[in-house]
Protein backbone atom coordinates (compact mmCIF):
# COMPACT_ATOMS: atom_id res chain seq x y z
CA UNK A 1 0.00 0.00 0.00
CA UNK A 2 2.84 2.46 0.20
CA UNK A 3 3.16 2.98 -3.35
CA UNK A 4 -0.17 4.30 -3.26
CA UNK A 5 0.10 6.58 0.20
CA UNK A 6 1.22 9.89 -2.43
CA UNK A 7 1.26 11.00 -5.62
CA UNK A 8 3.85 13.52 -6.97
CA UNK A 9 3.27 16.22 -4.07
CA UNK A 10 4.18 16.68 -0.59
CA UNK A 11 0.93 14.75 1.11
CA UNK A 12 1.02 11.16 2.24
CA UNK A 13 -1.16 8.84 3.60
CA UNK A 14 -1.74 5.24 3.11
CA UNK A 15 -4.82 3.60 2.10
CA UNK A 16 -6.59 0.25 3.87
CA UNK A 17 -6.81 -1.74 0.50
CA UNK A 18 -6.46 -1.03 -3.47
CA UNK A 19 -8.30 -2.32 -6.52
CA UNK A 20 -7.73 -2.76 -10.26
CA UNK A 21 -10.44 -3.04 -12.63
CA UNK A 22 -10.61 -3.88 -16.22
CA UNK A 23 -14.12 -3.09 -16.67
CA UNK A 24 -16.89 -0.67 -16.07
CA UNK A 25 -19.04 -3.21 -14.68
CA UNK A 26 -16.09 -4.19 -11.85
CA UNK A 27 -16.33 -0.30 -10.93
CA UNK A 28 -19.47 -0.57 -10.87
CA UNK A 29 -19.79 -3.51 -8.17
CA UNK A 30 -16.93 -1.70 -6.44
CA UNK A 31 -18.16 1.34 -5.88
CA UNK A 32 -21.98 -0.69 -5.08
CA UNK A 33 -20.31 -2.41 -2.55
CA UNK A 34 -18.21 0.66 -1.27
CA UNK A 35 -21.06 2.81 -1.21
CA UNK A 36 -23.23 0.29 1.16
CA UNK A 37 -20.28 0.14 3.91
CA UNK A 38 -19.62 3.80 3.93
CA UNK A 39 -16.37 3.27 2.55
CA UNK A 40 -14.15 5.86 0.81
CA UNK A 41 -13.29 5.02 -3.12
CA UNK A 42 -10.20 7.21 -4.33
CA UNK A 43 -9.83 6.83 -7.81
CA UNK A 44 -6.13 6.78 -9.33
CA UNK A 45 -4.36 7.32 -12.41
CA UNK A 46 -0.66 7.44 -12.79
CA UNK A 47 0.13 9.52 -10.10
CA UNK A 48 1.67 12.43 -11.26
CA UNK A 49 -0.46 14.72 -10.08
CA UNK A 50 1.33 17.34 -8.05
CA UNK A 51 -1.73 18.65 -5.45
CA UNK A 52 -2.70 15.35 -3.58
CA UNK A 53 -5.38 14.92 -5.36
CA UNK A 54 -4.95 11.35 -5.35
CA UNK A 55 -3.97 10.63 -1.86
CA UNK A 56 -6.15 8.78 0.41
CA UNK A 57 -6.70 11.70 2.71
CA UNK A 58 -9.46 9.21 4.86
CA UNK A 59 -7.77 5.94 4.23
CA UNK A 60 -10.13 3.24 2.13
CA UNK A 61 -9.75 1.78 -1.24
CA UNK A 62 -7.18 3.39 -4.07
CA UNK A 63 -9.23 2.24 -7.29
CA UNK A 64 -6.31 2.05 -9.91
CA UNK A 65 -7.77 2.40 -13.03
CA UNK A 66 -4.14 1.29 -14.48
CA UNK A 67 -5.34 -2.22 -16.40
CA UNK A 68 -8.82 -0.07 -18.24
CA UNK A 69 -5.77 1.09 -20.67
CA UNK A 70 -8.05 -0.05 -24.37
CA UNK A 71 -7.91 2.05 -27.34
CA UNK A 72 -11.61 1.93 -28.22
CA UNK A 73 -11.80 3.19 -31.53
CA UNK A 74 -10.44 6.50 -34.02
CA UNK A 75 -11.98 7.14 -36.36
CA UNK A 76 -10.25 10.07 -38.46
CA UNK A 77 -13.66 11.00 -41.14
CA UNK A 78 -15.63 11.63 -37.43
CA UNK A 79 -12.19 13.27 -35.61
CA UNK A 80 -13.17 11.48 -32.75
CA UNK A 81 -10.97 8.92 -30.63
CA UNK A 82 -12.69 6.50 -27.80
CA UNK A 83 -10.37 5.57 -25.06
CA UNK A 84 -9.96 3.79 -21.40
CA UNK A 85 -9.15 6.25 -18.91
CA UNK A 86 -5.69 4.30 -18.32
CA UNK A 87 -4.68 4.87 -21.66
CA UNK A 88 -1.10 6.94 -21.02
CA UNK A 89 -1.30 10.06 -23.09
CA UNK A 90 1.94 9.74 -25.10
CA UNK A 91 0.09 6.12 -26.33
CA UNK A 92 -2.70 7.48 -27.81
CA UNK A 93 -0.50 10.18 -29.51
CA UNK A 94 1.65 7.33 -31.52
CA UNK A 95 -1.56 5.78 -32.14
CA UNK A 96 -2.79 8.91 -33.91
CA UNK A 97 0.66 9.57 -35.84
CA UNK A 98 -0.04 7.92 -38.46
CA UNK A 99 -2.70 9.18 -39.57
CA UNK A 100 -1.14 13.29 -39.50
CA UNK A 101 -3.49 13.55 -36.51
CA UNK A 102 -2.62 14.92 -32.60
CA UNK A 103 -4.54 15.08 -29.61
CA UNK A 104 -3.78 18.74 -28.80
CA UNK A 105 -3.77 19.40 -25.48
CA UNK A 106 0.25 18.61 -23.84
CA UNK A 107 0.59 18.06 -20.44
CA UNK A 108 4.10 17.92 -19.13
CA UNK A 109 3.94 14.26 -17.56
CA UNK A 110 2.46 13.09 -20.64
CA UNK A 111 5.22 10.11 -21.27
CA UNK A 112 3.33 8.55 -18.26
CA UNK A 113 0.23 10.04 -17.41
CA UNK A 114 -3.49 9.08 -18.22
CA UNK A 115 -6.09 10.38 -20.15
CA UNK A 116 -8.67 9.41 -17.20
CA UNK A 117 -6.58 11.68 -14.96
CA UNK A 118 -6.05 14.49 -17.33
CA UNK A 119 -9.68 14.46 -17.35
CA UNK A 120 -10.05 14.58 -13.90
CA UNK A 121 -8.17 17.77 -13.42
CA UNK A 122 -8.70 19.15 -17.09
CA UNK A 123 -5.32 19.18 -17.57
CA UNK A 124 -3.46 21.61 -20.03
CA UNK A 125 0.21 22.13 -21.19
CA UNK A 126 2.17 23.98 -22.91
CA UNK A 127 0.15 24.48 -26.09
CA UNK A 128 -2.75 25.34 -24.28
CA UNK A 129 -2.68 29.16 -26.00
CA UNK A 130 -3.63 28.00 -28.91
CA UNK A 131 -4.99 24.72 -28.23
CA UNK A 132 -7.43 25.07 -25.45
CA UNK A 133 -7.24 22.32 -22.19
CA UNK A 134 -8.75 18.86 -21.79
CA UNK A 135 -12.38 20.17 -21.50
CA UNK A 136 -12.53 21.85 -25.41
CA UNK A 137 -11.63 18.10 -26.26
CA UNK A 138 -14.03 15.73 -24.37
CA UNK A 139 -17.11 15.23 -26.60
CA UNK A 140 -18.78 12.02 -24.34
CA UNK A 141 -18.11 10.26 -21.04
CA UNK A 142 -19.23 6.60 -19.37
CA UNK A 143 -19.30 7.61 -15.58
CA UNK A 144 -20.25 5.06 -12.64
CA UNK A 145 -21.60 6.84 -10.18
CA UNK A 146 -20.80 6.64 -6.34
CA UNK A 147 -24.07 4.47 -6.04
CA UNK A 148 -23.07 1.89 -8.97
CA UNK A 149 -25.46 3.06 -11.27
CA UNK A 150 -23.76 3.88 -15.05
CA UNK A 151 -24.37 7.59 -16.67
CA UNK A 152 -23.39 8.09 -20.08
CA UNK A 153 -22.79 11.96 -21.31
CA UNK A 154 -22.78 14.38 -24.25
CA UNK A 155 -22.38 12.64 -27.47
CA UNK A 156 -19.60 11.67 -30.49
CA UNK A 157 -20.75 14.47 -32.69
CA UNK A 158 -18.31 17.35 -32.56
CA UNK A 159 -21.30 19.33 -31.93
CA UNK A 160 -23.71 18.82 -29.42
CA UNK A 161 -25.99 21.64 -27.00
CA UNK A 162 -28.28 18.66 -25.91
CA UNK A 163 -29.92 19.13 -22.35
CA UNK A 164 -27.74 20.16 -19.47
CA UNK A 165 -23.56 20.05 -20.28
CA UNK A 166 -23.05 16.73 -17.98
CA UNK A 167 -19.71 15.99 -19.58
CA UNK A 168 -18.16 19.45 -18.49
CA UNK A 169 -19.37 19.07 -15.06
CA UNK A 170 -16.72 15.93 -14.89
CA UNK A 171 -13.93 17.54 -16.69
CA UNK A 172 -12.18 18.81 -13.56
CA UNK A 173 -13.74 17.54 -10.55
CA UNK A 174 -11.23 15.45 -9.45
CA UNK A 175 -13.11 11.90 -9.29
CA UNK A 176 -15.01 13.46 -6.42
CA UNK A 177 -18.59 12.57 -8.46
CA UNK A 178 -17.76 9.81 -10.40
CA UNK A 179 -15.53 7.43 -11.91
CA UNK A 180 -14.92 7.94 -15.62
CA UNK A 181 -14.64 4.45 -17.69
CA UNK A 182 -15.12 5.65 -21.03
CA UNK A 183 -13.87 9.11 -22.78
CA UNK A 184 -14.39 10.26 -26.05
CA UNK A 185 -11.98 12.61 -27.06
CA UNK A 186 -11.88 15.39 -30.29
CA UNK A 187 -8.66 14.76 -32.39
CA UNK A 188 -7.23 17.34 -34.79
CA UNK A 189 -5.01 17.21 -38.06
CA UNK A 190 -1.56 17.86 -36.34
CA UNK A 191 0.31 20.25 -38.21
CA UNK A 192 3.21 19.03 -40.15
CA UNK A 193 5.28 22.02 -39.88
CA UNK A 194 6.73 24.53 -36.78
CA UNK A 195 9.21 27.03 -36.30
CA UNK A 196 10.97 28.06 -32.76
CA UNK A 197 12.31 31.63 -31.54
CA UNK A 198 14.23 32.41 -27.80
CA UNK A 199 14.74 35.25 -26.85
CA UNK A 200 16.67 36.88 -23.57
CA UNK A 201 15.25 39.30 -21.03
CA UNK A 202 17.34 41.31 -18.39
CA UNK A 203 13.90 41.82 -16.47
CA UNK A 204 11.86 39.50 -15.44
CA UNK A 205 8.46 42.18 -15.22
CA UNK A 206 9.27 42.86 -18.45
CA UNK A 207 9.44 39.34 -19.94
CA UNK A 208 5.88 39.47 -18.87
CA UNK A 209 4.96 42.41 -20.93
CA UNK A 210 5.80 41.09 -24.31
CA UNK A 211 3.53 38.23 -23.90
CA UNK A 212 0.12 39.87 -24.86
CA UNK A 213 2.55 42.41 -27.62
CA UNK A 214 3.04 39.17 -29.41
CA UNK A 215 -0.71 38.91 -29.25
CA UNK A 216 -1.88 42.13 -30.74
CA UNK A 217 0.83 41.19 -33.65
CA UNK A 218 -1.96 39.12 -35.18
CA UNK A 219 -0.17 35.63 -33.89
CA UNK A 220 -0.76 32.81 -31.70
CA UNK A 221 1.74 31.00 -31.14
CA UNK A 222 1.54 27.14 -30.25
CA UNK A 223 3.36 27.47 -27.43
CA UNK A 224 4.85 30.18 -25.72
CA UNK A 225 6.97 29.89 -22.20
CA UNK A 226 8.95 31.81 -20.37
CA UNK A 227 11.53 30.11 -18.08
CA UNK A 228 13.32 32.51 -14.99
CA UNK A 229 17.23 33.43 -13.96
CA UNK A 230 16.71 30.43 -10.80
CA UNK A 231 15.57 28.00 -13.18
CA UNK A 232 18.14 28.71 -15.75
CA UNK A 233 20.87 28.40 -13.19
CA UNK A 234 19.89 25.01 -12.36
CA UNK A 235 19.84 23.93 -15.79
CA UNK A 236 23.18 24.76 -16.66
CA UNK A 237 24.27 23.20 -12.95
CA UNK A 238 22.81 19.94 -14.41
CA UNK A 239 22.86 19.53 -17.93
CA UNK A 240 25.42 20.96 -21.32
CA UNK A 241 22.81 23.10 -22.54
CA UNK A 242 24.60 26.40 -21.47
CA UNK A 243 21.81 28.39 -21.85
CA UNK A 244 21.88 32.71 -21.16
CA UNK A 245 21.90 33.65 -17.10
CA UNK A 246 19.40 36.40 -17.30
CA UNK A 247 16.37 37.07 -15.75
CA UNK A 248 14.04 35.63 -18.25
CA UNK A 249 13.83 34.09 -21.48
CA UNK A 250 11.11 33.50 -23.85
CA UNK A 251 10.18 30.50 -26.05
CA UNK A 252 8.22 31.11 -28.46
CA UNK A 253 6.97 27.84 -30.58
CA UNK A 254 4.96 28.69 -33.75
CA UNK A 255 3.11 25.61 -36.00
CA UNK A 256 1.16 25.64 -39.61
CA UNK A 257 0.11 23.21 -42.41
CA UNK A 258 2.95 24.76 -45.04
CA UNK A 259 6.86 25.56 -43.80
CA UNK A 260 5.90 29.22 -45.12
CA UNK A 261 3.17 29.82 -42.58
CA UNK A 262 4.79 28.63 -39.69
CA UNK A 263 8.09 31.01 -40.67
CA UNK A 264 5.95 33.97 -41.02
CA UNK A 265 4.73 33.58 -38.00
CA UNK A 266 7.53 33.26 -35.77
CA UNK A 267 9.13 36.23 -38.06
CA UNK A 268 6.23 38.35 -36.20
CA UNK A 269 7.03 36.95 -32.99
CA UNK A 270 10.93 37.75 -33.14
CA UNK A 271 9.89 41.52 -34.23
CA UNK A 272 7.87 41.87 -31.21
CA UNK A 273 10.60 40.21 -29.39
CA UNK A 274 13.26 42.88 -30.74
CA UNK A 275 10.57 45.90 -29.94
CA UNK A 276 10.37 45.10 -26.35
CA UNK A 277 14.04 45.08 -26.00
CA UNK A 278 15.04 41.94 -25.54
CA UNK A 279 18.78 41.44 -24.67
CA UNK A 280 18.81 38.96 -27.63
CA UNK A 281 16.99 37.08 -29.86
CA UNK A 282 17.60 33.93 -31.72
CA UNK A 283 15.59 31.54 -34.37
CA UNK A 284 16.45 27.83 -33.98
CA UNK A 285 18.08 27.03 -37.25
CA UNK A 286 17.33 22.95 -36.92
CA UNK A 287 14.84 20.86 -36.09
CA UNK A 288 18.23 20.10 -33.94
CA UNK A 289 18.60 22.89 -32.31
CA UNK A 290 14.82 23.24 -31.59
CA UNK A 291 14.70 20.21 -29.72
CA UNK A 292 17.71 21.45 -27.02
CA UNK A 293 15.52 24.27 -26.37
CA UNK A 294 12.61 22.54 -25.42
CA UNK A 295 14.58 19.76 -23.52
CA UNK A 296 15.78 22.70 -21.61
CA UNK A 297 11.90 23.95 -21.02
CA UNK A 298 10.90 20.79 -20.13
CA UNK A 299 13.66 19.81 -17.75
CA UNK A 300 12.87 22.85 -15.51
CA UNK A 301 11.06 20.29 -12.80
CA UNK A 302 13.88 18.12 -12.80
CA UNK A 303 16.52 20.32 -12.06
CA UNK A 304 14.39 22.15 -9.92
CA UNK A 305 14.02 19.56 -7.59
CA UNK A 306 18.00 19.47 -7.15
CA UNK A 307 17.91 23.05 -5.36
CA UNK A 308 16.98 21.54 -2.06
CA UNK A 309 15.74 18.65 -0.54
CA UNK A 310 11.98 19.84 -1.00
CA UNK A 311 9.66 21.31 -3.85
CA UNK A 312 6.06 22.43 -3.75
CA UNK A 313 5.35 23.30 -7.89
CA UNK A 314 2.47 25.87 -7.87
CA UNK A 315 -0.21 26.02 -10.71
CA UNK A 316 -1.72 29.91 -10.93
CA UNK A 317 -3.07 31.96 -13.40
CA UNK A 318 -3.68 35.56 -14.07
CA UNK A 319 -5.22 37.48 -16.79
CA UNK A 320 -2.58 37.81 -19.42
CA UNK A 321 -2.85 41.38 -18.42
CA UNK A 322 -1.37 40.85 -15.06
CA UNK A 323 1.46 38.30 -15.96
CA UNK A 324 4.33 41.32 -15.46
CA UNK A 325 2.15 42.14 -11.39
CA UNK A 326 2.10 38.46 -11.49
CA UNK A 327 6.02 37.67 -11.93
CA UNK A 328 6.69 40.89 -9.52
CA UNK A 329 5.05 39.34 -6.43
CA UNK A 330 6.39 35.92 -6.90
CA UNK A 331 9.80 37.65 -6.94
CA UNK A 332 9.03 39.66 -3.66
CA UNK A 333 7.42 36.70 -1.99
CA UNK A 334 10.61 34.84 -2.58
CA UNK A 335 12.67 38.10 -0.88
CA UNK A 336 9.95 38.28 1.94
CA UNK A 337 10.55 35.09 2.96
CA UNK A 338 14.19 34.23 1.98
CA UNK A 339 13.07 31.48 -0.15
CA UNK A 340 14.10 30.20 -3.87
CA UNK A 341 11.15 30.04 -5.84
CA UNK A 342 12.40 29.43 -9.43
CA UNK A 343 9.08 29.95 -12.12
CA UNK A 344 7.92 28.29 -15.51
CA UNK A 345 4.80 29.15 -17.31
CA UNK A 346 2.92 28.72 -20.11
CA UNK A 347 2.68 32.38 -20.10
CA UNK A 348 0.54 32.83 -23.25
CA UNK A 349 -1.94 31.50 -21.35
CA UNK A 350 -1.20 32.73 -18.36
CA UNK A 351 -0.49 29.84 -16.35
CA UNK A 352 2.59 30.33 -14.33
CA UNK A 353 4.38 27.56 -12.40
CA UNK A 354 6.16 28.86 -9.07
CA UNK A 355 8.12 26.17 -7.44
CA UNK A 356 8.84 26.55 -3.70
CA UNK A 357 11.84 25.22 -2.65
CA UNK A 358 12.88 24.20 0.46
CA UNK A 359 14.47 22.00 2.96
CA UNK A 360 11.63 20.18 4.85
CA UNK A 361 13.61 18.97 7.78
CA UNK A 362 13.60 22.51 8.62
CA UNK A 363 10.66 23.01 10.67
CA UNK A 364 11.28 27.43 10.90
CA UNK A 365 11.75 27.44 6.95
CA UNK A 366 8.83 24.97 6.65
CA UNK A 367 6.61 27.62 8.26
CA UNK A 368 7.94 30.23 6.40
CA UNK A 369 6.81 28.03 3.34
CA UNK A 370 3.65 27.67 4.45
CA UNK A 371 3.00 31.57 5.01
CA UNK A 372 4.45 32.22 1.20
CA UNK A 373 2.28 30.34 -0.17
CA UNK A 374 -0.89 31.67 1.79
CA UNK A 375 0.22 35.30 0.74
CA UNK A 376 1.07 33.76 -2.59
CA UNK A 377 -2.52 32.84 -3.42
CA UNK A 378 -3.97 35.65 -1.42
CA UNK A 379 -2.49 38.50 -3.82
CA UNK A 380 -2.76 36.37 -6.70
CA UNK A 381 -6.33 36.23 -6.43
CA UNK A 382 -6.41 39.59 -5.94
CA UNK A 383 -5.00 40.48 -9.33
CA UNK A 384 -8.10 38.48 -10.74
CA UNK A 385 -6.18 35.51 -11.26
CA UNK A 386 -6.69 31.62 -9.89
CA UNK A 387 -5.33 29.08 -7.66
CA UNK A 388 -4.88 26.33 -10.47
CA UNK A 389 -4.64 26.67 -14.05
CA UNK A 390 -4.51 22.98 -14.76
CA UNK A 391 -3.10 21.13 -11.53
CA UNK A 392 -6.19 20.71 -9.68
CA UNK A 393 -7.24 21.87 -6.12
CA UNK A 394 -6.70 18.38 -4.46
CA UNK A 395 -5.93 18.66 -0.69
CA UNK A 396 -3.40 21.18 -1.35
CA UNK A 397 -5.48 23.86 -1.81
CA UNK A 398 -8.12 23.23 -0.35
CA UNK A 399 -7.78 25.38 2.33
CA UNK A 400 -8.09 28.47 0.14
CA UNK A 401 -10.70 27.67 -2.00
CA UNK A 402 -12.51 30.58 0.01
CA UNK A 403 -10.29 32.92 -1.38
CA UNK A 404 -11.55 32.80 -5.21
CA UNK A 405 -14.98 31.45 -4.41
CA UNK A 406 -17.75 33.34 -2.55
CA UNK A 407 -20.00 31.61 -0.16
CA UNK A 408 -23.19 30.76 -2.82
CA UNK A 409 -20.18 29.06 -5.30
CA UNK A 410 -18.94 26.76 -2.20
CA UNK A 411 -22.54 26.09 -1.31
CA UNK A 412 -23.83 25.06 -5.05
CA UNK A 413 -20.03 22.93 -4.95
CA UNK A 414 -21.38 21.20 -1.98
CA UNK A 415 -25.04 20.68 -3.09
CA UNK A 416 -23.74 18.85 -6.27
CA UNK A 417 -21.05 16.42 -4.04
CA UNK A 418 -23.96 15.76 -1.94
CA UNK A 419 -26.68 15.05 -5.11
CA UNK A 420 -23.82 12.54 -6.80
CA UNK A 421 -22.33 11.27 -3.22
CA UNK A 422 -24.81 11.55 -0.47
CA UNK A 423 -22.32 9.39 1.57
CA UNK A 424 -19.15 11.05 0.80
CA UNK A 425 -17.40 8.41 -0.50
CA UNK A 426 -15.71 9.31 -3.47
CA UNK A 427 -12.37 10.86 -3.03
CA UNK A 428 -13.17 12.66 0.25
CA UNK A 429 -11.17 15.86 1.78
CA UNK A 430 -10.85 17.35 -1.20
CA UNK A 431 -11.92 20.08 -3.16
CA UNK A 432 -13.16 21.91 0.24
CA UNK A 433 -16.69 19.93 -0.70
CA UNK A 434 -17.76 18.89 3.05
CA UNK A 435 -19.24 21.84 3.55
Amino acid sequence: MVSYASDASEHRHRPDAAAWPTTAQQVSDILRLANQERFPVIPRGAGTGLCGLAVPAQGGLVLDMARMNRILKISIDDRVAVVEPGVVYATLQQALEPHGFFYPPDPASGKVCTLGGNVATNAGGVKGAKYGTTKDYVLALQVVLPDGRTLNTGSECIKSVSGYDLTHLFVGSEGTLGVVTKIALKINPKPPYSATALATFESLEDAGRVVSRVLKAGVLPSVLEIVDRLTLVAINENTDLNLPEVDAILLAETDGYTAEEAAQQIAKVIEVFKACNASSVREAASAEEAKALWTARKSSYAVSTRINNNLIVEDLAVPISRLADALGVISEIGRKYNLKIPTVGHVGDGNLHPAISFDGTNAEEVARVHKASAELFERIIGLGGTLTGEHGIGLAKAPYMGLEHDAVSLEIMARLKRLFDPNNILNPGKMALEG
